[in-house]
């Protein structure tokens, strides 16, 4: 935090900084577009299949976890290569592992939408 930075101030820049981070992701990363864009379908259904209110956060926060988790991958990976472009085992692994990472909670995502889906048609 800059010095002076404090209270509102501080709030403000933050959400800058966040909003800044969105779009460079948004701009840059072609997954995370392509999840946003699955997020932007889904979730309006999220009224639909979810019975209740709990239902309705597992459905919203599987697809909100997506993409924060698609968020810390990219950052990762971006980390990674301003340290440096040739390969290194250390390197791949960290993406590797950041890849995992968006692997599950995809898979998270899609227990959560097939259980509650499977429930609403055919439960």
């Amino acid at each position: 935090m800059k010095p002076g930075h404090t209270g509102w101030q501080h709030l403000v820049h933050s959400t800058s900084y966040s909003l800044k981070g969105l779009r460079a992701a948004f701009r840059n990363e072609a997954a995370f577009r392509q999840e946003l864009g699955v997020c932007g379908v889904l979730l309006p259904l999220a009224w639909w299949i979810g019975q209740g209110p709990v239902e309705w956060v597992l459905l919203v926060g599987s697809c909100l976890l997506v993409l924060i988790v698609e968020l810390l991958n990219s950052a990762i990976e971006n980390v990674v290569d301003r340290i440096g472009t040739e390969l290194h085992e250390l390197s791949g692994r960290a993406k590797d592992i950041g890849s995992a990472a968006v692997m599950l909670s995809l898979i998270t995502a899609g227990l959560t939408w097939g259980l509650l889906a499977w429930a609403k048609f055919l439960g």
